[in-house]
């Protein structure tokens, strides 16, 4: 599956209709964002069952705003529309297979308990 780019339109209701969506938040004179581009391209060619997706910071300030991007590439992984993995930096190929793994093999009940406590 190849990238797609989110929007402010598009980002809620994205991650809250897919199992798993990973964010990574770039602009276009970044040069580590540049260097991770092919790498998450990579990874979202190995595994169709997630969502990779894309915000250019440059042309979706708001989203980047609200999402409290500083640093950039950030990378922002979500699983059933809870967000659980959040780090600015590239990730090499080797780093992202295995925070990909982590993901899938989260506990999603126990940490959707853990997010109704927080709310209560």
């Amino acid at each position: 599956m190849t990238t797609i780019d989110l929007t402010g339109d598009t980002f809620a209701r994205t991650i809250a209709d897919q199992d798993i969506v990973l964010v990574d938040f770039w602009a276009s004179w970044c040069g580590p964002c540049r260097m991770f581009a092919p790498v998450f391209e990579a990874a979202s060619a190995e595994h169709s069952d997630i969502v990779f997706a894309k915000v250019d910071t440059e042309a979706e300030q708001t989203l980047a705003s609200a999402a409290r991007i500083t640093s950039i590439p950030t990378l922002m992984a979500f699983r059933e529309g809870v967000l659980v993995f959040s780090q600015p930096g590239a990730l090499p190929a080797a780093a992202l297979e295995e925070l990909i793994q982590k993901v899938k093999d989260l506990d999603m009940e126990e940490i959707h308990r853990a997010v109704a406590a927080q709310q209560a």
